[in-house]
């Protein structure tokens, strides 16, 4: 499969490519000139190449705190945080600026909040824009716009609603899609995704300190519960981890893309990728979704959330039918007409999403209730039509 690989990285015409706090920022806080210069250089080499090129960029929160002289314990206050971003996403453009210049690359900051992902009208407006500025051959750089929206730097209770995105892993990949483009590049502080996890990367300025070295897992083909194992938490200086790097991965192999996890601290990293050199972790994609079902699947915010009964889930999942509420056992989260709603078997396991026709309340009044012969019973309502829902795992 490297020659699938090979083949799909060299062919990939639009890409999207995620650098990472602790590349983008030194150990001070301060913008690291060393790590990304070669980056930027090679995002040139690929647009004078012919490719389409967007950079989703971390380091606001980071060069924030820096720049103001605040100790890492002092970001735990959440207002802190959007502080420190405001502060810091000026200095992140100011530097991306200088840098792209150099090769004559205009640049433009996007800065997203979930609700741009989770409507619709928005989502559209979002990527019509996009291509307008690629078009223009402007270099769009991409973060999550910290100082209003707290969808990233706040962790999320169990139970509690499904975000578009929490981390610029996941943005990143809903970027991909939304652009519909060919290849994921997510660099950061390790070669990729390693059989045996370190706790911390190891540190190249002292060389090879001996012992053994974990393994970099070069291609993947489907994202195995042995392989969530491996991730890590979150890292020391970023939000992400690992974990979130193989949510993003999958999200792009089941859009029909491929996603690489690379060193972002070596200089040659995007060079050697796109000339065919084995780099990094490679996820191979696995299916295509399009337009709207990649919205339902992956960008859209789940507010409500049923459980149905064994006929429901078969007609779902092997009679490609609509979903009745009659099909419906209860309604365990609240939702409005045209909000997706996530759909479990009575074992709690999710299999499919869809966007509803009706709310909650008058889904209920009919939960559970089989279609009567009587002339004067009223319909079941279709609470989610075939065309809005997607599978969200094999039956």
């Amino acid at each position: 499969m490297d020659g699938e690989r090979e083949r799909l990285l060299r062919a990939a015409r639009r890409l999207v490519i995620k650098v990472g706090t602790a590349t983008v920022t030194g150990a001070e806080g301060e913008f690291c000139h060393a790590r990304v210069e070669p980056i930027v250089r090679s995002i040139a080499a690929l647009r004078q190449a012919g490719r389409q090129v967007v950079l989703v960029s971390s380091g606001a929160v980071g060069l924030g705190r820096g720049w103001l002289g605040l100790h890492r314990s002092r970001l735990d206050d959440l207002v802190t945080k959007q502080a420190c971003a405001a502060v810091g996403q000026n200095l992140l453009m100011d530097a991306y600026k200088d840098l792209f210049a150099a090769w004559d690359i205009k640049i433009a900051q996007v800065l997203l909040t979930e609700e741009d992902f989770t409507n619709w009208r928005r989502y559209s407006n979002l990527r019509e824009t996009m291509e307008k500025l690629i078009g223009f051959g402007v270099l769009p750089i991409v973060n999550e716009n910290d100082t209003v929206s707290t969808a990233e730097l706040e962790s999320v209770a169990p139970g509690s609603r499904t975000p578009a995105f929490s981390d610029n892993d996941r943005l990143a990949a809903l970027v991909m899609s939304g652009l519909e483009a060919e290849a994921l590049v997510l660099l950061t502080n390790v070669s990729g995704l390693l059989r045996q996890e370190s706790p911390e990367p190891p540190d190249r300025s002292i060389g090879d300190a001996g012992g053994a070295q974990p393994e970099v897992i070069p291609l993947v083909e489907e994202i195995t519960p042995d392989l969530r194992a491996l991730a890590a938490g979150p890292s020391a200086s970023g939000r992400g981890g690992m974990r979130t790097k193989l949510e993003a991965a999958e999200i792009a192999m089941n859009c029909g893309g491929i996603a690489v996890i690379a060193d972002g601290n070596s200089p040659d990293t995007l060079h050697r990728l796109f000339a065919g050199e084995r780099v990094g972790t490679a996820f191979l994609p696995v299916k295509r979704m399009r337009g709207k079902r990649r919205w339902i699947a992956y960008a859209a915010d789940v507010r409500g959330r049923v459980v149905v009964d064994a006929g429901a889930h078969r007609a779902i999942t092997q009679g490609k039918a609509s979903l009745l509420a009659s099909g419906i056992v209860r309604v365990e989260n609240h939702f409005a007409p045209m909000d997706v709603v996530s759909i479990v078997d009575s074992d709690g396991r999710e299999f499919a999403r869809g966007i509803a026709n009706c709310a909650s309340q008058e889904a209920e009044k009919f939960s559970g209730k089989k279609q009567s012969r009587g002339r004067e019973a009223p319909a079941s309502p279709v609470l989610v039509t075939r065309d809005n829902i997607v599978l969200m795992q094999k039956s």
